[in-house]
């Protein structure tokens, strides 16, 4: 044995952009910035309904202005992200077996799109959207 063995330098700022997975791994830790920041935005709501109607309606009318709008489908596009990629690694966290094999991916992976389309259109006609 060597008295000083090799040992590899790793970038410690960009270690991530070696690797295509490691980089579609780090796009999905960012998202979460972002949706932290949505329910933030979400819990001000709250707490601004429960002080009252002027309150909530100048809560409203910040909601409502162009760079709030931009937000909001900035964060919807990272939650979907964010879905899509926790969907695509599902089937590698949760084997299920199936006899002396386990159930394909697709079908965990198209199942979780399945509940998650049926949540939503049932959220929709809810909120009396459809």
């Amino acid at each position: 044995m060597s008295r000083k063995p090799y040992v590899r330098e790793v970038p410690k700022a960009t270690w991530y952009m070696r690797n295509g997975r490691y980089l579609r791994y780090m796009a999905r830790e960012v998202t979460c910035i972002f949706l932290a920041l949505y329910m933030a935005g979400l819990t001000i709501g709250l707490v601004r309904l429960m002080q009252g109607p002027d309150k909530w309606e100048t809560y409203l009318a910040g909601v409502s202005s162009t760079p709030a709008v931009i937000f909001h489908l900035i964060a919807f596009g990272f939650a979907c992200y964010h879905a899509k990629s926790w969907f695509d690694v599902t089937p590698k966290a949760m084997r299920i077996p199936q006899g002396n094999d386990f159930v394909p991916g697709r079908i965990i992976v198209g199942t979780h799109y399945g509940i998650w389309g049926g949540v939503s259109l049932v959220a929709l006609v809810l909120m009396g959207v459809l």
